[in-house]
C-alpha cells in the first residue's frame, strides 16, 4: 500500500448540517454503494442503528473506506488514493464520539448549513480539531435551502472560526437558483447532471461572475503566498501572480499544516459538488506521511519516543474506540501509526502491562466487516479478540514499547437512577452496563449507599435516553428511570490547614497514621493537585502515595451534599509514623478524615453545571424567549440576527432546562429552535443550593 495516496478523514459539524447525507454521496460516487441511502427516509447505510434510523440523527462514529480516482489536469485518471472515513455525530450529548475520532485522523472535512453558517456545535468540533492539529477544509452545504448564502456563512467562519478560511470555490446562483460551482483555482464551471448528479459537466463561467472569480483568486494568491515556503513567495512577488501549479502547492503545504482552510460549497442532497469535494480531500489534506511522526513515551522510563509511518518501524498502534457487535463480540477500533499489526499476533497493551492475542482484523463498512489479515502503518481498522483493551490503550511491540497520548474526554452533567424491573432484568441489567462503560468514556456509573440504586451518568438527557432504549433493545432489559438529576460538583473558597489522625489500638498490631497539610481553592476547571511537601522522613516515602489516594477518596464523598470536589490543591507538609503500627491502609484513612474536616472549614459551596444555550426564534417571539430565559436564572451573553431570524446566545443553569424543548415550542408556534452544550461550573445561589442540600439529606 502507497501511503502517498491514503486519506484518514472525519466528516465532522453541528447536528443537521448534512454530514450523513454527505458520506452517502461519497459513498456512491466512489462505487463503494450501488443506491443512496436517505437520511430523511431511514435508510442511510453509516447511520445503521435503529435508534439512528429512527430519529435520523447519527448516534455512534461509523467508520467506513473508498476509493476514489483523481484525474490530471487533462482529464485523466492517474491516481487511485483510498479514504478512511469517520462518519461522526453532531448532537452534543455524543461529542466523546468526535473527540475520540479527531485523535486519530489525518484530516476532516466540517459541513457547515449553508442558511445558518457556523452554529454552536460547529465552534465545538472546530476547537476540538484545533486541539488535535487536525487540517480541514470547509464544505458549505444545503445552498439550495431557503436562506442559503454562501458569503454570509463564510463571514461567519472568518469571524467566529479563523480568518485564514479561503474560498476555493463560488455558487453559481443560491436557494432554488443555485445551479453550479466555480472552481477559483483551476477557473472552470461545473454543473451536475444525470439521475444523481453523477455528470460532470463544465460549462463557461457566467459572465456576471468573471470580476468576481478574479477577485477571489486574487485573495487566495495573497494568502497562500503569506503562508507559503520562500520560494512560493519569491515567485509571487516578482510576478504578482502564481502558476496553477504554485498556487495548488502552496495551497496543499499550507492546509496540511494548518494554517490555511479551504471553503468549497454544494448541496448534497441535491448531489451537486461531492465529487469536488473529494477531489479537493485528495488534493489538500494530508496523507499519513505528510503528517509529524507520532510522540509519545516509554512507559517505564517516562522516556520521549517517536513512530513515524512506516511498516518497517516497530509496531505502535492506538485503541480509539470499543464496540459491542452481536455476532462477534468485541470490536476495537485502531488506528496503527507504525509498523504492521498482524492477524493472529499478540500485542503488548502499555496501560495493563499485559499481552494480548489479536484474534481476527477487519475493514469495516457501517455495521458490514471485510476479514484482512493485517492493517499497515497509517491504517485504521478494528480488531476481534481484545478482552482488556479499553477506549485510549496504546498496543504495541513488548520489546519497544510505547505510551500515546489517549483523547480526553468531558465530565458528565446529567445522572438519572435506574432500577430492573424484575429479579431476571438484575443480572442482564449488570451485563448490559458493563458492555455500555466498556464502549463510552463519557458514561459512568455508581450505586447509591443509601438507596442501592443503580446511578447514571451521562452527557445530557438524549443521550441516557439512547442507554436506556439500547438496553431494552438489545439486551432485553426492562428498567424503572427516575427523573434526570444534575451533576452538582463542591468546592473550596478558602485555604485552611488541615490534620488527620488514624489511631487504633486493640490488642496486638494496631493502626497509626498522622498527616498535616493544607487545602487550597484553585481556578475553575484545575481538578485536583497534590503536592508532597515533606521535609526529611517525617512521613516515610512509601506511604505519600496512600496520603494522595486518601485526599483523593475524601473528595469523592463531598462534604455539603455528598457530591465530589473539585478545583482543590493539597499540600502535605508534616505528619508522624508509628515504626510498628504504621501502614498505607492507616495513612489513606487519616488524609481522607482530616480532609474531610478541613473541607468544612473552608467554606464549602455547591458548584452547577452552566450550559451555553443559542436559540433562533422569528422576531415576533424574541422577548418572550428572552423573558423565559431570564426567569430560568439565565444571563443573556449577546443577540444577533441569522437570515429572518434572531439569535439568542445565553449562559443557563442545566437545572433550569428541563423541558425546554417543550416550553419553547409552545411559545414559539414551533418555530423556533436550539442547541446547547456544557459550558462551566458556577457556584449555585444560596436559596437554590440550599433546596439541593435538603433534597439530598432527605430533608425535602
Amino acid at each position: 500500500m502507497d501511503l502517498r495516496s491514503v486519506r484518514n478523514i472525519g466528516i465532522i459539524a453541528h447536528i443537521d448540517a448534512g454530514k450523513t447525507t454527505t458520506t452517502e454521496r461519497v459513498l456512491f460516487y466512489s462505487g463503494r454503494v450501488h443506491r443512496i441511502g436517505e437520511v430523511h427516509d431511514g435508510e442511510a447505510t453509516m447511520d445503521w442503528m435503529e435508534q439512528e434510523r429512527e430519529r435520523g440523527i447519527t448516534i455512534t462514529a461509523a467508520a467506513t473506506q473508498c476509493r476514489w480516482k483523481v484525474k490530471d489536469a487533462e482529464g485523466k485518471e492517474v491516481e487511485e488514493a483510498i479514504i478512511n472515513i469517520i462518519d461522526t455525530p453532531g448532537h452534543v450529548d455524543f461529542t466523546a464520539e468526535v473527540e475520540r475520532s479527531l485523535r486519530v485522523l489525518d484530516g476532516g472535512i466540517v459541513v457547515f448549513d449553508g442558511s445558518q453558517g457556523v452554529e454552536p456545535q460547529s465552534e465545538t468540533v472546530w476547537r476540538q480539531a484545533d486541539k488535535y492539529h487536525v487540517p480541514r477544509i470547509a464544505f458549505i452545504n444545503k445552498m439550495d435551502k431557503t436562506g442559503g448564502d454562501f458569503f454570509m456563512s463564510l463571514d461567519s467562519i472568518y469571524d467566529r472560526l479563523s480568518t485564514d478560511a479561503v474560498a476555493i470555490q463560488l455558487p453559481i446562483g443560491s436557494e432554488s437558483t443555485f445551479k453550479g460551482i466555480v472552481d477559483v483555482v483551476a477557473k472552470k464551471a461545473f454543473t451536475f447532471t444525470g439521475e444523481h448528479g453523477e455528470n460532470i459537466e463544465e460549462i463557461a463561467i457566467p459572465t456576471e461572475m468573471v470580476n468576481q472569480v478574479s477577485e477571489y483568486r486574487s485573495q487566495l494568491m495573497e494568502k497562500v503566498a503569506e503562508h507559503s515556503a520562500e520560494e512560493i513567495l519569491d515567485a509571487y512577488l516578482k510576478n504578482g501572480a502564481l502558476t496553477d501549479a504554485e498556487l495548488r502547492r502552496g495551497l496543499r503545504a499550507a492546509t496540511v499544516q494548518g494554517k490555511l482552510f479551504p471553503v468549497l460549497c454544494g448541496s448534497s442532497l441535491q448531489n451537486m459538488g461531492v465529487q469536488l469535494l473529494l477531489d479537493s480531500v485528495v488534493a489538500y489534506l494530508p496523507s499519513p506521511l505528510d503528517i509529524p511522526p507520532v510522540k509519545g513515551f516509554h512507559p517505564k522510563t517516562g522516556e520521549e519516543q517517536v513512530r513515524t509511518a512506516d511498516n518497517t518501524e516497530p509496531m505502535a498502534a492506538l485503541a480509539f474506540k470499543i464496540a459491542s457487535d452481536p455476532f462477534v463480540g468485541k470490536l476495537t477500533f485502531i488506528r496503527v501509526y507504525s509498523g504492521v499489526l498482524q492477524s493472529g499476533s499478540y500485542v503488548f497493551n502499555t496501560r495493563t502491562g499485559n499481552k494480548e492475542r489479536i484474534g481476527r482484523l477487519v475493514r469495516l463498512h457501517a455495521d458490514a466487516r471485510q476479514e484482512i489479515d493485517k492493517i499497515e502503518g497509517g491504517d485504521i481498522g478494528a480488531a476481534i479478540g481484545l478482552k482488556d483493551t479499553k477506549t485510549g490503550d496504546t498496543i504495541c511491540d513488548e520489546g519497544k514499547p510505547i505510551r500515546l497520548e489517549p483523547p480526553t474526554f468531558a465530565e458528565p452533567v446529567l445522572s438519572i437512577a435506574v432500577e430492573p424491573k424484575t429479579k431476571a432484568d438484575q443480572e442482564k441489567l449488570g451485563i448490559a452496563l458493563q458492555k455500555f462503560l466498556e464502549e463510552d468514556p463519557t458514561l459512568r456509573m455508581r450505586t447509591d449507599d443509601e438507596t442501592a440504586q443503580t446511578i447514571l451518568s451521562g452527557m445530557g438527557e438524549l443521550h441516557l435516553e439512547i442507554i436506556i432504549d439500547r438496553m431494552k433493545r438489545e439486551f432485553k432489559v426492562e428498567t424503572n428511570v427516575g427523573k434526570p438529576q444534575v451533576a452538582y460538583r463542591e468546592t473550596i473558597q478558602r485555604e485552611v490547614e488541615g490534620e488527620g489522625k488514624y489511631i487504633k489500638q486493640t490488642g496486638g498490631r494496631g493502626q497509626y497514621g498522622h498527616v498535616i497539610f493544607t487545602i487550597t481553592p484553585l481556578v475553575a476547571g484545575s481538578g485536583y493537585v497534590f503536592e508532597n511537601d515533606i521535609v526529611g522522613a517525617r512521613i516515610p516515602k512509601e506511604y505519600i502515595s496512600a496520603c494522595d489516594k486518601g485526599f483523593q477518596e475524601g473528595m469523592s464523598r463531598g462534604i455539603l451534599a455528598g457530591y465530589p470536589v473539585v478545583d482543590v490543591q493539597v499540600n502535605l507538609h508534616d505528619g508522624s509514623y508509628h515504626e510498628v503500627d504504621s501502614s498505607e491502609m492507616a495513612f489513606k484513612f487519616a488524609a481522607s478524615i482530616g480532609f474531610q474536616e478541613a473541607a468544612r472549614q473552608a467554606s464549602p459551596v455547591l458548584l452547577e453545571p452552566i450550559m451555553n444555550v443559542e436559540v433562533v426564534t422569528p422576531e415576533q417571539f424574541f422577548g418572550d424567549v428572552v423573558g423565559d430565559l431570564n426567569s430560568r436564572r439565565g444571563i443573556i451573553l449577546g443577540t444577533g440576527e441569522r437570515g429572518q431570524a434572531k439569535v439568542i446566545t445565553a449562559h443557563v443553569p442545566l437545572a433550569e432546562m428541563f423541558g425546554y424543548a417543550t416550553d419553547l415550542r409552545s411559545m414559539t408556534q414551533g418555530r423556533a429552535s436550539y442547541s446547547m452544550e456544557p459550558s462551566h461550573y458556577a457556584k449555585v445561589p444560596k436559596n437554590k443550593a440550599d433546596e439541593v442540600i435538603a433534597a439530598r439529606s432527605g430533608g425535602a
